[in-house]
């Protein structure tokens, strides 16, 4: 396993001198295993380990005449190995090489984005407890609902955070898998012994049915889970831009000491890296689109999956790890206004106890239906009037027959919405 990476590392992963390094890494660990079987004399092998090495610059060079990177990278080994090389590469197809260590990488790419992950989580719980008492309106459709803690919000997150880690566990042992198996996978021409060997070296396993290629359902679990991971990023985004819309304003991204939001007009303060982020995860999910695309090949194998994996895999792995830490920076500096949140409680006058208005006359005796309709006709009339809804309610005749306005003084305790928000948090973070 690799260390953590910082977002230039990840970036690092991807590039040529390591993607190269690991086709090396894999065709060594190849030639370990003929020497242990006695297949390569042990001076050449010994020659290999001492000389074993490329010259991007010549692969590059090689890779105009030829055009098959795979041989350029052999034809630049052999000019660091000399006459031992006839060994190197013995008995496999490119793809053996390629696959086998992009399986690797993948693997590597996928530590460092649930590394991200559980960074993330503790920022989440710390701003679940911290606004745990925090009232605010909760909403559906966009419209007033009832009142919530504002530290479900960020439980919820944490919760969804949570199965994101575990389905990138899933998705690394599922790609943690390469093939030695020869041109068409039916170990033509190098022993099965080998390819366990040398996979159990590199801490893969070794796909039970190949083509000429490692199945690309795997991959298109890796990227549909990156796809998820970043949906549920993107989730937060939005919610974080509701919340700074200038008729909401209950928080909003930090805004930095001589940050500007808009050239023309000096007072904006805009959901900049929330928009980044919401626009990010569509690039993520389209990579994901093309990773389904690439399942179904030709026969034993085509190519048509290579060139959109050299773009969405890197791609993909290095948006999510630069959305998870942007991401944490968002919600680490958070900026939260309580105030706003009982100025918008108070923005509907009370309407939000309808529901415990509707139960009580339930409890009462009255229909559902009769309770229904004379809650909303109340409801309706404190819309259009911008009339004080408990105020109605107290008024009324039949509303008078059955709640006292004591009764209806309690309905509209705050206190009583947030009575099971402990027992929620238990669920979440466990006690």
């Amino acid at each position: 396993m690799i260390d953590r990476y910082s977002r230039k590392h990840m970036r690092q992963l991807w590039e040529l001198p390591i993607r190269y390094q690991r086709w090396l890494d894999v065709e060594l660990a190849v030639c370990e295993a003929f020497a242990e079987a006695g297949v390569i004399p042990q001076a050449d092998m010994e020659v290999i380990r001492q000389r074993a090495g490329f010259d991007v610059g010549r692969i590059e060079e090689i890779e105009v005449t030829v055009k098959h990177d795979v041989i350029a990278f052999l034809t630049s080994v052999s000019e660091h190995v000399g006459e031992s090389s006839r060994f190197i590469h013995m008995g496999l197809t490119s793809s053996d090489i390629l696959d086998t260590s992009l399986a690797l990488l993948m693997r590597d790419a996928a530590d460092v984005i649930i590394g991200d992950i559980s960074e993330l989580l503790p920022v989440l719980r710390e701003q679940a407890f911290r606004h745990k008492d925090t009232v605010c309106i909760g909403r559906s459709h966009g419209v007033h609902a009832e009142p919530m803690a504002f530290g479900l919000k960020f439980a919820m997150w944490y919760e969804e955070m949570s199965r994101n880690v575990i389905r990138m566990q899933q998705a690394r042992e599922v790609i943690s898998v390469g093939k030695l198996s020869g041109a068409v996978g039916t170990f033509s021409s190098i022993e099965p012994e080998i390819e366990e060997g040398v996979l159990k070296r590199l801490g893969l396993t070794p796909e039970p049915v190949a083509t000429q290629v490692v199945q690309r359902d795997r991959h298109a679990q890796y990227l549909t889970t990156l796809a998820i991971v970043a949906s549920t990023i993107e989730k937060i985004a939005v919610e974080i831009r509701h919340l700074q819309r200038t008729e909401v304003r209950e928080a909003e991204e930090p805004f930095s000491v001589g940050q500007k939001g808009s050239s023309a007009m000096p007072h904006k303060r805009n959901p900049i890296g929330s928009e980044n982020l919401t626009g990010l995860a569509r690039v993520v999910r389209s990579n994901a689109q093309a990773a389904l695309e690439n399942v179904a090949l030709w026969h034993e194998r085509d190519i048509s999956h290579s060139s959109v994996e050299r773009i969405i895999i890197p791609d993909s792995t290095i948006l999510v790890d630069y959305m998870l830490h942007r991401l944490k920076g968002i919600i680490t500096g958070l900026v939260v206004y309580p105030q706003a949140m009982q100025r918008n409680l108070a923005r509907t006058s009370g309407l939000y106890n309808s529901q415990k208005v509707l139960l009580a006359l339930i409890e009462k005796g009255l229909s559902r239906e009769t309770a229904y309709a004379n809650v909303q006709r109340l409801a309706m009339q404190a819309w259009q009037e911008e009339a004080d809804f408990k105020t109605l309610l107290k008024n009324d005749d039949n509303i008078k027959s059955y709640l006292t306005p004591e009764t209806l003084d309690q309905l509209f305790d705050l206190r009583d919405y947030l009575k099971h928000v402990d027992y929620i948090y238990n669920r979440v973070f466990k006690n």
